[in-house]
């Protein structure tokens, strides 16, 4: 009934204005004049409305900075991330100048050249000084911009100090592994042939070269199991069926070739760049350092991920094929936060800013910093690659409620979890 009666109202006011807009045309008919007469009156009437709208909206767009503050990020949490904001801050300044300039141009000029009684158009059709002027300073204003962003992205991406600890943030469809160097603070080797369900991210060591190797060769699926399929004279395929049967032989026997090719030229003293890495499962938590240098190496197992870290101003692709990486100095612990924000639930937190597939909303992985003396505390923990050992921390799990969140938060800063780091 309720949109019945809804309807009925949008009908009427379709009609009423209709019957406005007759009665005024039949108004000027019986008055004699044309509809491209506009009376001098109608004229200043709209400049004036125009001026009105110019204030109005100037004052609206004030009111929201005031009401809802400036840009709303809040405060970068990294080193780097005060100079970004600075530059943000200062493409927002630019264009609100321009904004306030050109609209003020813009409705001016309609109030201030209305049409008059006698007053003719001056016409100006082209000058020189006016077109070099807003052609050469919105260039200049761009390559300053241009030029600070590319020094900005410079000193995200170069490389970082000896002293920086360096992670891997590994992505898949729909979830974060996070690798931490280790006491040697190097990350051990990978190579995409060795990904199997026992070593997802394909780490290289002798001992995962071999379990690659009996893998493609003795599993269920593998090379054996393929020939006796295909040399079992009581099984019959259709063609089409015994084609890909070939093909993926063919596929297998070449991979397992260039894992014996990479079996015979690894030397096994490498073995312990990776050996010591400490890899935490999915949905668990990214503890940090404030004061520390990191370097973060990204890769994708599946599509084009984003890794972004929005308090602390940081943001990288993450393709499929190849590393990316980036460094950031975390500068503000997480109860440091929370006292900033007043908010005790606040977490920092890593999300996928590429939208990667259905479950993209998944993607996140809740970030902790610590101060240095909490963290050697939980680092001797997990260093250990003892699983049970980080089950230990129960100080963190008082003040830092981590591991896989029980519902979707509402709040994608605060996300409510409740186990601590499980170490592989």
């Amino acid at each position: 009934m309720t949109k019945l009666i809804v309807l009925i109202v949008i009908i009427l006011g379709v009609i009423a204005v209709a019957q406005l807009v007759r009665m005024y045309e039949l108004s000027s008919k019986l008055r004699n004049r044309r509809e491209e007469d506009i009376p001098n009156r109608d004229n200043r009437l709209n400049a004036t409305l125009l001026l009105v709208f110019m204030l109005a909206f100037f004052a609206s767009v004030l009111y929201l900075f005031v009401e809802y503050g400036f840009t709303g990020r809040g405060e970068a949490a990294s080193v780097h991330g005060k100079g970004t904001d600075w530059l943000m801050d200062l493409n927002l300044w630019i264009i609100i100048a321009v904004f306030f300039l050109t609209n003020a141009l813009l409705f001016g000029f309609a109030f201030k050249y209305v049409r008059k009684p006698g007053v003719k158009a001056y016409w100006f059709p082209h000058d020189n000084r006016l077109e070099l002027v807003w052609t050469v300073v919105p260039a200049i204003v761009l390559a300053v911009i241009i030029i600070l962003g590319l020094r900005s992205w410079n000193e995200q991406t170069d490389n970082a100090s000896k002293e920086a600890i360096r992670i891997e943030l590994f992505s898949k469809q729909f979830d974060w592994t996070v690798r931490m160097s280790g006491d040697d603070n190097t990350l051990g080797y990978f190579d995409y042939k060795l990904t199997n369900e026992n070593n997802p991210m394909a780490l290289l060591t002798t001992k995962t070269i071999q379990d690659a190797i009996d893998s493609m060769e003795n599993s269920s699926t593998g090379i054996r199991a393929l020939e006796a399929k295909l040399n079992n004279p009581k099984l019959i395929f259709v063609p089409e069926d015994h084609d890909l049967m070939v093909k993926d032989l063919a596929r297998k026997e070449r991979m397992v070739r260039m894992l014996y090719q990479m079996k015979a030229r690894h030397n096994s003293a490498m073995d312990a760049r990776a050996m010591d890495d400490i890899v935490f499962n999915a949905n668990d938590t990214l503890f940090l350092c404030k004061d520390q240098d990191y370097e973060f190496n990204f890769r994708s197992k599946d599509v084009i991920h984003s890794a972004y870290f929005p308090h602390f101003r940081a943001q990288m692709n993450t393709v499929p094929g190849q590393t990316t990486r980036f460094k950031f100095t975390p500068s503000i612990t997480t109860s440091e936060m929370r006292e900033k924000m007043h908010n005790p639930k606040f977490n920092y937190v890593l999300m996928c800013n590429k939208i990667c597939g259905s479950s993209h909303y998944k993607m996140k992985l809740m970030v902790v910093v610590l101060d240095k003396p909490a963290y050697k505390k939980w680092y001797k923990k997990v260093s250990k690659l003892d699983p049970k050992a980080a089950a230990d921390c129960k100080t963190f799990r008082n003040i830092y409620p981590v591991g896989k969140p029980k519902a979707a938060p509402a709040d994608s800063t605060a996300v409510a979890q409740d186990t601590v780091p499980a170490v592989m």
